[in-house]
């Protein structure tokens, strides 16, 4: 058994709001009942969960095993996965090495938080010591500091970090269940008058805090057969690495994980960057476009801008790009946000983008970023390389 002999059979998503007056257990349950609905799988047929972080669900230990129970669901296999905004992306690899195991068959993962609504996080690491003491306060700031160091070593264009928020933003106004809050056009120079958040970090590159759910059944490719369903789509790469140079005292903060999993991923599915046809990275800031343009080989490292500049990523384009909008034009559902790019690629390769669909399907790429450290980028990276079958 391997990656590519298992299949995302289903998709669903909620609307993304800027505060849910919803449970986050409602919008799973949502979650759970459009995908039975839409596979023809019997609730008793899902018996693996796999769920992602959750800043909701953050002080209850016994996370995964409460949502079975509120929703029900007796299953063979549970699991939350904690490697940040990489776990919705994490969750499809672990449901096809738990079904490659046979201790499943059929997984729901499930990526839900209400943040926005209710956070429950109690984080217990270095900030309260180290960073928040001394002025440097959440991902802005840290970011704010890779920006700075990236523009010492390479120059930095920001009109280009604007082009990607164009874009994206255009892609976000196509989008029914994007944040209506930020369903609103803008222009390259909206973004680069946009209020500074952390020097140069501004407004326009930073994600806003929301909430919703999206999920999606996994199963084997077999199995899928066996249910007469046709329309699937089967991940092919896969690659994760956490704390990427940890053991160096220092190192370049604008490298990052992704070279390795990047790397790994394409050689597991057999294409290279050139063959990719649409690209949905994890974007809780503009600057980690770029960085992951870079890392996964779109071009060379500190070529990032020339590569923007020279290429559309409108749903026409050369490399489509999030073209759901992306969590920063569409809304970050707390920890669960990363399953908004995840279940934009599945709905590309489904053929059900409707007004953004785009014309090449042969494949997509995601990604994930999770968790920010000390004096480094982020500690998680994964990269998942999609194709639809059938």
């Amino acid at each position: 058994m391997a990656l590519r002999d298992n299949a995302i059979v289903g998709f669903a998503e909620t609307r993304i709001v800027e505060k849910s007056d919803r449970d986050v257990w409602e919008l799973g349950a949502e979650i759970l009942e459009t995908l039975l609905d839409r596979t023809g799988f019997e609730k008793g047929e899902i018996d693996g969960l796999i769920l992602s972080s959750s800043m909701t669900g953050a002080g209850n230990c016994f996370w995964s095993q409460a949502t079975a129970d509120q929703l029900a669901l007796e299953v063979d296999f549970c699991q939350t996965v904690d490697i940040g905004g990489c776990s919705p992306v994490g969750a499809v690899a672990r449901a096809c090495a738990a079904i490659d195991a046979g201790l499943c068959t059929t997984v729901l993962c499930l990526f839900a938080d209400t943040q926005s609504a209710e956070t429950n996080q109690r984080l217990r690491h270095f900030q309260a010591e180290w960073t928040l003491p001394l002025g440097l306060m959440g991902p802005p700031a840290a970011f704010g500091f890779i920006s700075n160091r990236y523009e010492h070593q390479f120059g930095l264009d920001y009109s280009m970090l604007g082009k990607l928020a164009v874009a994206q933003r255009n892609h976000a106004l196509l989008n029914d269940n994007a944040c209506e809050k930020l369903r609103k056009p803008i222009t390259i120079d909206d973004y680069l008058k946009s209020r500074m958040i952390a020097d140069p970090v501004r407004l326009l590159d930073s994600v806003m805090v929301c909430d919703g759910a999206s999920g999606i059944i996994v199963t084997s490719r077999k199995n899928a057969a066996r249910k007469g369903l046709n329309k699937i789509v089967t991940p092919i790469g896969y690659g994760e690495r956490t704390t990427y140079r940890a053991s160096e005292a220092i190192v370049d903060v604008t490298e990052t994980g992704h070279m390795v999993a990047g790397q790994r991923a394409f050689a597991q599915a057999g294409l290279s960057p050139s063959d990719i046809a649409s690209f949905h990275p994890y974007d809780d800031f503009i600057i980690a476009i770029l960085l992951q343009m870079e890392m996964l080989g779109f071009c060379k490292h500190g070529q990032g801008c020339n590569f923007i500049r020279e290429r559309s990523f409108a749903i026409d384009g050369d490399l489509p790009l999030n073209t759901g909008g992306g969590q920063i034009s569409a809304g970050q559902c707390g920890l669960a946000g990363g399953g908004t790019n995840l279940i934009e690629a599945v709905r590309q390769l489904f053929g059900e983008g409707g007004a953004r669909q785009v014309a090449n399907t042969r494949n997509a790429l995601v990604t994930g970023i999770g968790g920010i450290p000390y004096a480094r980028n982020w500690n998680s990276s994964v990269v998942m390389i999609l194709t639809p079958e059938g």
